[in-house]
């Protein structure tokens, strides 16, 4: 048993880059087909809460478990994390019609970087030496994707185009929700780790899908019916968003969380492969570079932890 484990968590973590990848592969192509970023963000929510919360109903059913106490704070961090998660994805959607889809998912692994410098700044909470090394490697790896086709060198004025405002935005909205989920999850009163996490994630993307559904009718109307319109492909964003939810989790209670993170950035090949073979994008040199920069300082950062 002891010698399958470990397969198993990297098998789960694999399943989880590629169920997110599948999942912002096909927001990408709503937005540019049919939908606006909103309207693409709000599809993932709406087709994945009817299957999280009936996976719920079913887990407490055949269990005979009784749905766990919430403390007042839970709903303030499913909020707070749930918010910030919709604006994330908005923000990543919107950088996949400035870059291709690699730059894309790479800017949003920032949020790795900017979770420990919120922690330190924030909370206090200590960085090593080479954690520090590893977010200067990652400065370099983000102004060389902010850069353009065209750019030479290194210029701090790169990262104030629209494409790296974005990137980094996400990366920041990302790193919110992540600190916040966790104290939503906190709050919730019981030793299963698995109904915590259900509870924390039934309730947060049915608030999610309340959010976006008031926006949308108040500022883009039209989309309502454009994502109904869409359904057989925006399910598909509900079922891999779910999937991709579940399989992190998994594999974030059979392995050390590090391991999970490092393993976790092969969903950057992932998007190479998606970017290049199904969107028919071109990587320019500087992109390569500073891809696989971001990605070693991403690991740097992961192993000082």
């Amino acid at each position: 048993m002891n010698n399958v484990i470990p397969d198993l968590w990297i098998l789960v973590t694999l399943a989880a880059a590629v169920f997110q990848t599948g999942r912002f592969m096909l927001q990408k192509y709503l937005a540019t087909a049919t939908l606006s970023a909103a309207g693409a963000t709000f599809s993932r929510f709406l087709y994945s809460a009817p299957f999280i919360v009936a996976g719920l109903v079913g887990y407490l059913g055949l269990t005979g478990t009784a749905l766990p106490v919430m403390l007042p704070e839970f709903w303030a961090y499913g909020l707070i994390g749930g918010t910030a998660q919709i604006l994330a994805t908005i923000c990543v959607v919107l950088l996949f019609k400035q870059r291709n889809f690699a730059v894309g998912i790479t800017f949003k692994k920032t949020e790795v970087i900017l979770t420990v410098l919120v922690g330190w700044v924030v909370l206090g909470e200590g960085v090593t030496l080479l954690g520090f090394s590893a977010i200067g490697l990652g400065v370099v790896g983000l102004l060389l994707l902010s850069g353009g086709a065209n750019a030479k060198g290194f210029a701090v004025r790169d990262l104030r185009n629209r494409a790296a405002g974005l990137g980094i935005a996400s990366g920041f909205l990302f790193a919110i929700s992540a600190v916040s989920y966790r104290g939503a999850s906190l709050a919730v009163l019981t030793e299963l780790p698995v109904l915590r996490a259900g509870v924390t994630l039934a309730a947060v993307v049915c608030m999610q899908a309340v959010i976006m559904a008031a926006y949308l009718r108040l500022r883009e109307p039209g989309q309502m019916r454009d994502v109904w319109a869409a359904r057989n492909v925006a399910v598909w964003i509900g079922l891999t968003s779910m999937g991709g939810s579940l399989c992190w989790f998994i594999a974030f209670t059979l392995q050390n969380a590090a391991y999970v993170k490092a393993l976790g950035q092969v969903e950057l090949v992932l998007s190479v492969m998606a970017s290049t073979m199904f969107f028919r994008e071109k990587i320019n040199l500087r992109e390569w570079m500073g891809m696989a920069v971001l990605v070693g300082s991403i690991l740097m950062l992961v192993a000082a932890t």
